[in-house]
């Protein structure tokens, strides 16, 4: 039996008729209706209550509906020998691509300070700045990263990729490790983060890392709010040294009100929105994965605890 549950039940109606055409020979129940948690051997979830997994005795693998697995790794009732796959891509790629080129875009046009400029009432042009001309470093070079760097290329920027092993791509300068971080971030005119939290990416841009980027540079976080030290962000934006910002992820979401990000005026954010599971896509390789299980073949997208994705 397979279980479906994130926290709002309008998902979870969504998703039920997707899962059952999909998985028409496997019964599926939800949360509401569990009458017999002793039979449910899949979770399919995103949200789970606290204490759920421990009430599953014979529960042999968690799907979860996104990217990002870090909650799920940190839940004492999961044991450690149940294996979790993640989406490979559910249809976010192309969606943090977007995300990202229009950050970089935004920056190449000088759009941060013309809407700078609209607010104080400065009629100015500034001088034009060709794709070419600019620099973009990305952090995390996975399937979702990869896929940003590679539209990037297209678009004629500049690209080099950080991951914590060499990856190869085409167009894409690679650096990895602590000394190949620390090289990329110096040649960054826009740094674009898309990295997941796990115990190594926690805290990794604090405010030296930020202080190496060059003079003028631009951060994008679309990755994990933990990543990236808010305060250490802010002071220096407030110095000049950087020159925007583009947030869709934070340490507390949603954001506190009292928080200086909403306000700032070199600062565009979003409400964790830059790549959002589309159903389809996800219910398609949910259940090609199922199913390669049920067959005794190995699944996509296992993660592996002990690196964190």
């Amino acid at each position: 039996m397979i279980l479906l549950h994130t926290p709002s039940a309008k998902e979870v109606a969504a998703y039920l008729p997707l899962f059952r055409a999909a998985l028409p020979a496997m019964p599926l129940t939800t949360l509401d209706s569990l009458q017999q948690p002793e039979q449910v051997r899949y979770v399919i979830t995103w949200g789970p209550p606290p204490g759920l997994f421990a009430g599953l005795p014979a529960l042999q693998a968690v799907f979860a509906l996104g990217a990002g697995v870090d909650k799920l790794l940190a839940r004492p009732d999961l044991a450690a020998n149940v294996p979790i796959y993640r989406l490979l891509d559910g249809g976010m790629a192309q969606q943090m691509a977007e995300y990202v080129r229009l950050g970089v875009l935004s920056y190449q046009r000088h759009m941060d300070i013309y809407r700078r400029q609209q607010a104080a009432g400065v009629w100015k042009m500034l001088p034009p700045r060709l794709p070419a001309e600019v620099r973009v470093g990305v952090l995390g070079m996975g399937e979702i990263g990869s896929a940003v760097a590679q539209a990037l290329v297209a678009d004629g920027y500049q690209v080099s990729g950080w991951s914590r092993t060499p990856r190869q791509l085409p167009g894409v300068a690679s650096y990895h490790g602590e000394a190949g971080l620390g090289e990329m971030l110096a040649k960054s005119d826009v740094l674009a983060c898309v990295l997941p939290s796990t115990p190594q990416t926690q805290g990794l841009l604090g405010a030296e890392r930020l202080a190496s980027l060059p003079a003028g540079a631009m951060v994008i976080n679309a990755g994990r709010g933990d990543v990236l030290d808010e305060n250490a962000l802010l002071a220096l934006l407030d110095s000049g040294h950087l020159r925007a910002a583009q947030l869709d992820v934070f340490a507390t979401e949603p954001l506190p009100v009292d928080s200086r990000l909403w306000q700032h005026p070199s600062v565009t954010l979003t409400p964790h929105i830059a790549a959002i599971t589309l159903r389809q896509q996800a219910v398609s390789q949910i259940a090609a994965n199922l199913q390669r299980l049920q067959a005794g073949q190995p699944g996509e997208g296992l993660v592996l605890r002990e690196r964190g994705y």
